[in-house]
């Protein structure tokens, strides 16, 4: 009878309730490491948009940038980073792939007039 009364008493101290302090830490540290992988993912996608600028390959540039738009908008509404830095960094990678396409307007047509 003795040991079941101290087997209830030391489950009692196992099972305390957390503290809230406690528990914004768990919380935190779950967002912390969902975070740190979209991130990730992010940069993932943009610098993927800037190699193949870099390279000159407007079609791969263009597949990158549509998976890139998504990853960022989506990011941006889960509060990782701001919809404003989305907003910036989409229309940075868009006008760096149109800087690609555009077409070299002839000097001399310019210098004549």
């Amino acid at each position: 009878m003795a040991e079941k009364k101290e087997d209830k008493k030391e489950e009692k101290k196992k099972k305390r309730k957390m503290t809230s302090a406690e528990k914004r830490t768990k919380q935190a540290e779950k967002r912390r490491v969902r975070n740190k992988s979209v991130k990730s993912n992010l940069r993932t996608a943009t610098r993927q948009v800037s190699q193949a600028v870099e390279k000159g390959n407007v079609e791969a540039a263009k597949a990158a940038l549509v998976v890139a738009i998504p990853t960022l908008q989506k990011a941006a509404s889960k509060g990782v980073i701001h919809k404003r830095t989305a907003s910036r960094k989409v229309s940075r990678l868009t006008r760096s792939i149109n800087k690609l396409t555009a077409p070299v307007p002839a000097a001399s047509e310019s210098a004549a007039g």
